[in-house]
This record gives C-alpha cells, structure tokens and sequence, in this order.
C-alpha cells in the first residue's frame, strides 16, 4: 500500500454535529487556509443525529434562563465535578448559535408572537427547544461546508494522532475503508469532534450495531487522544440511558414530557419528579424497575388525540424514523397503551453524562494543538446544541493557534509504526474474526462493569481486558472494511480498560446509577470530591490520578449541590449534606 500525503492548518475529525460546525468555522477564520474534515461514512448522514433532530435539550433563551441558571444546573445535575468556566463558555455562546441556526433554516417551534417556545423537562430550569421539523439539520450543515470551501474526505478512518518531537499535535494517520489506502494527514491542529464510546456494552438485544448511540461511535476519539496523551476524565461515570424495550432508541422525555407524558411503574403511579436525563434519575429507574413495581413504563394514554399526533408526527420522522413501524409490529398505540421501557448497554459520552476528553473552556486539551468537541470531550450535558457550540469554539481557537503556528514535524518511525498496525489483520485473513473478538469484549463489559459495580467484579474484568489486548493480535481481516472494524475492536478495548480502572479508582458512589458501588455505597466528599482523571503515561501503562475542582464561578448554596438528590416521589428529601461549594 501507497502512503499518500496532506498538509492543512487545520484536520477536523469526525462529521458529526461537532465536527460541521467546527469545519465550517474554522474555514471562515481561514478563509485561504487549508481545512481538511475527514468522515470513516459520509457526512450527510453521519454523527450521533444521521439526519437531524427533534429538539435541543439545554437551549438558554433569554426572558427563559441565563447563563448562571444553566451553570448551576448541570453543577447539581453532575454532583458538583463539573468545569463551571467549560459549561459557562457554551451557556454563553449557545443562544447565538441557536439565532444561526435559525438563520440557516433550521425550523424550530414558535410561539403566535414568533418567539422561540421554550418548554420544561429539567429538574428546575426550561431549556428544551423543540424542533419538529430538525429532519434536515444534517442536510444544511452539509450543504454549508461544501459552501465554505472546506476540503471533506468521505469514507476515511483516522487511526492515530500524529506528535511532534515537542509533543504537539502534527496530524493523523488513518486510511481509506474502500481501497485500504494509507495516508499521513500533517497539519498544524487537529480537532477530534469522534462522538461517544457507544459500542461499550452490548445491548440486551445482543446485536453489535444494536446501540442507543449511533453504532459507528466505537469510541474512536476517546483512544486517539488517550495515545496522544490528552487527559480524560470522569471515565468512571457511564452513560445509562432509559430506552424503549427492544428498541435501541429513546422513550423521549423531551418529548413527550413537555406535551403531558410521564414515567410510571406498572401500578401506572409516577415514582420520580424528573424526567431529566441525570444519574440520580437512573438510579430510581433502576430501583424501580427491578422492585416488585417493576416494569416500568411511558405513559401517554390520558393525553388528547391532537397531542399524541404531535409527538408521533415529531418522533417517527426525525431521530428514530422506525419507532412507527416498531409499535405497529407489536400492536399498540399511544392512546390505548403503555410503552413499556429499560435500561441502555452503558457507553461513555459526555453529551449525556461526563465521561469524555477533558477541555478547558476554549476546546483545547492538554496536548498543544488537540482540540475535542461534541459528546466525546468532557463539557457534562452538553447534547446536540452543546456539540455545535463546541464545535465553534474549538474552531476559533484551532484556527488562531495555527496563524502562529508552523508545521510541525513528524517522527516517520512513528507514522510507520502505525501503518503496520493498522494493517497487520489483512495478513490475518483467516484469523479471529473482527464481530467476535467484539462480541467477547462487550459481553465483557456488560459482565464486569455494568452498575450497580463491585472491586471484585471490576477487578476480574480488568484481567479479561488486559489478555484482550495481546488477542488483539489474532484478529483478521479480508477487506479494507473489516480492516477498519479490526481498528474499532482496538477502540473499544481501551475504552473498556478505562472504564475498568477509572471504576476501581474511585472508591465512592456518585451521579446515581453512573457510578453506583455496591461495596462503596455512600457519596464521600471529603476524598473524592475531584476530578478523576487518566492519561498514558511515558512507559505506556495508564496512569490515573485526581485533579481538583476548579472554584466555582458561579456560586453554589448547600442546598442548590444537593438538588437532584430527591428525584423520588415517596423519599421527597435527600439525608447526604452537600459539600461548601469550592
């Protein structure tokens, strides 16, 4: 194979949400550099949204919330580990990003007056936006970076991360999954926009590609800036989501809890005062759903027919198109009954938990010149519109470090390092093959690491994951696309190890089901109110250690830490005294 070589100031990885915005930014702050967006399917149907979006979940409309009201939202939503200066910097430039959106033709609902109609499903705030028509949001943001002038590359797997001597980001190495074609991508900054570490656990379906996530998120961003040698943090606090039984997709609170649908146990009574997405949520989900009230169920039979075919014109079009056809399968309707709902596989993502790449709040990680935007950088919460904002963001900054910047230079034992790796399964064509090595892995997880989480089990599992790592070796492939399914299984893997030991490192519970230990049940502030965070050390083992919570800017009473503490109907209060805000 033939390597084939770019020079950019600028490579952004992953067409995503994230990465469109990114894109089409940093091209308008480069307008004669180089901006190189590089996609492993096709950007027009690619990222966690594939087509579009029925709603922004965390929109701060002004005469609706501020800043400081969001900032203190996801603080309790995520226990008080949060970056506030990282939250703050989206809660800032979210609006403007909406009033572009809107500029672009991104429909979203509005009132007779033309305001924006802003909804409540969060614990306290209002910060959903709905969008009912958000089916071509994907389409715009397509049609906009081909306007721009952006360089895209469809169909293109990056690998790696490329260094320099000084340790700065140079480029990516990586490879067409058509031809196998390698190629070393150098430019002055990369942006990784990989979305989440979907493919972690396996669904209860026991499909691989069966996920809540887009199946094509294998945590792909999450090892390249592991390897580099970026910081992560908050990789212990899984993303659990509730989902339709049998359906890898959401009941869609945001939705439905707008318009008068709710959660409810199979007496038909609520048992939670929040249907908002937060660890604490899950956990009484979880309680719930394994009690004798179990199972669970949404409940939309009391609601007018007008109202039901709002939300089924809204949800079977845009983000799950099939849900329609699932329910007629089974014979039921939203008047006359009850969705019945579960559990989500566990995965690593940001944008609906706090596991990701950490950033600070310009999008820069701890590697000079690596950038993270969207759900796999660490902005907790940060959903669609959070993607988007970042996604900016890091442009900005991406596009004023590479006007001061030269090219850097890369080490060629490490590019060919990298090409062999890459490629080994091909001279395997008869080895392991890439759908059970990840079957293996991901029953592994579902195994050891699903909460509620024990040291024992977690344990066990990181010695599973470790052998896992030399099987690697034994994987084959017979064609470029499973040789970018072989890259995957890495992917994964590393994932699965950092989950594994950011687990065992924290020796507390917290964010609800996201963490919950069953040999360490109680919240310990006093130790463990930190960041956790992992990186790759010098001799190549995974180094884990806390970093502080930076001082709030946005101050935080006792009672405000502890406000999604009580999400249960029958408990009401929460016993755990919250820590003096830092």
């Amino acid at each position: 194979m033939d390597d084939t070589n770019t020079e950019a100031d600028v490579i952004i990885v992953g067409g995503g949400s994230a990465g469109a915005t990114a894109a089409i930014r940093a091209q308008e702050r480069l307008p004669r550099g180089r901006v190189v967006l590089l996609e492993k399917a096709h950007v027009k149907r690619s990222g966690a949204i594939a087509i579009g979006m029925d709603g922004l979940n965390n929109a701060i409309i002004p005469g609706h919330a501020t800043p400081e009201q969001y900032v203190k939202e996801i603080t309790m939503a995520n226990d008080g580990i949060v970056n506030q200066r990282a939250v703050m910097a989206y809660a800032v430039a979210s609006y403007a990003m909406i009033e572009q959106l809107d500029r672009w033709g991104v429909k979203f609902q509005k009132t007779e007056s033309g305001d924006f109609d802003v909804k409540k499903v969060h614990h306290q705030g209002r910060y959903v936006l709905p969008m009912p028509e958000g089916y071509d949001l994907k389409k715009i943001l397509t049609r906009l970076i081909k306007r721009a002038g952006v360089r895209v590359t469809n169909r293109f797997a990056a690998t790696r991360v490329l260094l320099d001597d000084r340790g700065r980001a140079g480029g990516v190495v990586g490879f067409d999954v058509r031809t196998g074609e390698v190629a070393v991508l150098r430019s002055k900054t990369v942006i990784l926009c990989c979305g989440a570490s979907g493919r972690l656990g396996l669904p209860a379906s026991g499909y691989l590609y069966g996920t809540y996530e887009n199946p094509s998120n294998a945590g792909d961003g999450y090892a390249m800036a592991y390897h580099a040698g970026a910081e992560l943090t908050g990789i212990e606090c899984f993303q659990i989501n509730p989902l339709i039984k049998d359906y890898n997709g959401p009941a869609c609170a945001y939705v439905t809890g707008p318009l008068g649908g709710h959660t409810v146990n199979a007496r038909g009574d609520r048992f939670i005062q929040s249907d908002y997405w937060s660890g604490q949520m899950m956990l009484e989900f979880y309680r719930e759903l394994h009690s004798s009230n179990g199972p669970v169920y949404l409940k939309l039979t009391h609601l007018a027919p007008e109202t039901l075919e709002e939300i089924e014109r809204v949800l079977h079009r845009t983000e799950r198109p099939s849900r329609g056809r699932f329910h007629l399968g089974r014979g039921h309707q939203y008047a006359t009954d009850r969705v019945e709902m579960h559990i989500s596989e566990i995965g690593l993502c940001s944008g609906h938990s706090a596991s990701g790449v950490w950033v600070n709040e310009h999008g820069e990680t701890t590697v000079p010149g690596l950038y993270a935007a969207g759900d796999m950088a660490c902005v907790p919460h940060n959903y669609l519109l959070g993607a988007l904002t970042y996604g900016q963001i890091c442009a900005d900054s991406a596009a004023l470090y590479a006007v001061q910047a030269d090219l850097p230079p890369v080490d060629g034992d490490q590019v060919e390092m990298e090409r062999k790796r890459v490629v080994a399964p091909l001279s395997r064509p008869n080895g392991v093959p890439h759908h059970q090595y990840e079957y293996k892995v991901r029953r592994l997880v579902n195994d050891y690491l699903q909460p509620p989480k024990t040291a024992n089990r977690m344990a066990q599992g990181l010695e599973y994951f470790a052998r896992l790592r030399d099987e690697l070796d034994e994987v084959g492939a017979t064609d470029p696309h499973e040789m970018m399914r072989a890259v995957e299984c890495s992917f994964i893997r590393d994932c699965a190890e950092m989950a594994a030991r950011a687990s065992l490192f924290r020796t507390e519970s917290r964010w609800g089901l996201y963490h919950h230990r069953l040999d360490y049940p109680e919240m310990n502030d006093a130790e463990w109110f930190v960041h956790v965070n992992l990186r790759k050390a010098p001799n190549g083992e995974m180094q884990l250690f806390k970093r502080p919570v930076d001082p709030y800017i946005v101050p935080m009473s006792r009672d405000e830490l502890s406000g999604y503490r009580g999400l249960s109907v029958s408990d009401g209060d929460s016993t755990h005294v919250a820590p003096a805000a830092p």
